[in-house]
């Protein structure tokens, strides 16, 4: 069990709440943060400007009407702003940065990483799924996958198995698609929300949540649980990669720093204030393990009780 929990922010995450709350402010923050990554992606060798513009001149109707549910109704909390863009994920633009914006984030968690960081993290993140899950796993489905990067990763991994991945973002999943079409990989590609899926009961063996807890209130995270206790067999695993709320580097960060962060995170206080191994209990799962797979993230693999 975790240490208690604080379920309101502190005097500096309030201050800067205040800060946000002031639209001028916060549209600022959010300008200098998305600043601050192009320049940083740059910097790297990572063409940023360059892959936005390619894409830019391909038609994604098709893509798009392949992937995407016209009748799916989105939860409130998904339509606001995420990372600098005021539509947040519900836009090309996002889907079209959110590769170069990877590899710019996660340069800075090692210190010479550079562009590999974004590499090594993911690394790190499957030596510890091959550590704690014994038997591969045959059928996996990778929640918020985004445009694939996670589901390509865990589908290099577990070469036999079949692999899903599903977002909310229509655009991200065309994405997805034209780069699955690129590689030649056979994904199947879902436009659901996590909390509620369509998929069958115990259809998978693993359940891989990455870098997405943090962009969700408490509310739906504890829902996205209990679906994925529906959706594992008897024996599989729920394995989560995100920020560790208790990591040094969070607590020595500039408040400046965690300002820019704040701005482009609209739910950073629901999830650094969540006991996450409780919520996991109360879904049906057996107290989780827990392993640093970086300076600042950490892994949960739970398994079905």
């Amino acid at each position: 069990m975790t240490a208690a929990i604080k379920n309101t922010p502190d005097i500096a995450s309030r201050l800067v709440n205040g800060v946000l709350a002031i639209k001028p402010l916060a549209n600022f923050a959010k300008h200098q943060a998305r600043q601050m990554m192009i320049k940083r992606a740059h910097e790297l060798g990572v063409p940023w400007k360059n892959e936005v513009d390619t894409l830019k001149t391909r038609d994604w109707q098709s893509d798009l009407a392949q992937v995407k549910n016209p009748d799916l109704s989105y939860p409130e909390y998904y339509l606001t702003s995420f990372h600098a863009y005021e539509s947040g994920n519900m836009s090309w633009l996002a889907a079209f940065e959110v590769e170069s914006a990877a590899y710019a984030v996660h340069a800075k968690i090692w210190q010479d990483a550079g562009a590999q960081g974004d590499t090594k993290l993911r690394q790190n993140y499957h030596n510890i799924l091959i550590k704690h899950i014994p038997n591969p796993p045959q059928t996996i489905l990778d929640i918020g996958c985004s445009v694939g990067m996670s589901t390509f990763a865990l589908q290099y991994l577990y070469s036999n198995a079949q692999v899903t991945g599903l977002d909310l973002s229509p655009y991200f999943l065309a994405v997805a698609h034209y780069r699955a079409q690129e590689r030649q990989a056979k994904i199947n590609w879902v436009h659901a929300a996590a909390e509620s899926t369509g998929l069958p009961n115990a259809s998978f063996d693993l359940v891989s949540i990455f870098l997405v807890c943090h962009e969700l209130p408490q509310t739906a995270t504890k829902q996205i649980f209990a679906e994925a206790r529906r959706l594992l067999r008897p024996n599989g695993h729920l394995a989560i990669m995100d920020m560790n709320p208790r990591a040094e580097a969070f607590k020595m960060m500039p408040p400046y720093v965690f300002t820019l962060l704040k701005s482009t995170e609209p739910y950073l206080d629901d999830y650094f204030s969540l006991d996450i191994e409780q919520a996991l209990i109360e879904a049906g799962f057996t107290a989780p393990v827990i392993a640093s797979n970086s300076p600042r993230h950490r892994t949960i693999i739970a398994k079905v009780a």
